[in-house]
């Protein structure tokens, strides 16, 4: 699913993209589906505003959403740290 509600706009078209609860699937248009399952997303739910049926600027639209996603650092990209010793134990 997406971390939490992002938006994307081109021309009129504004898709938001709403985490849904696991095993939900995608609630979107046909269109909508096809990229979201190529971006890997199993669970979420969409909501446009403006004139959607134009085919292009709604794929730009979900594409700028999804690509909104990516700005977060999940944990499971966070680089592994190696702990320093404290600095009592470390001078004692």
């Amino acid at each position: 699913t997406v971390p939490c509600k992002v938006t994307g706009k081109s021309g009129s078209v504004r898709v938001r993209l709403i985490p849904a609860p696991r095993g939900t699937g995608l609630v979107s248009s046909p269109a909508g589906k096809k990229l979201m399952f190529m971006a890997g997303i199993s669970d979420c739910y969409t909501s446009t505003r403006g004139h959607s049926r134009t085919m292009g600027n709604f794929i730009k639209a979900m594409y700028h959403a999804l690509k909104a996603t990516y700005g977060y650092l999940s944990p499971e990209l966070w680089e592994d740290q190696v702990l320093q010793p404290n600095p009592y134990q470390e001078h004692t």
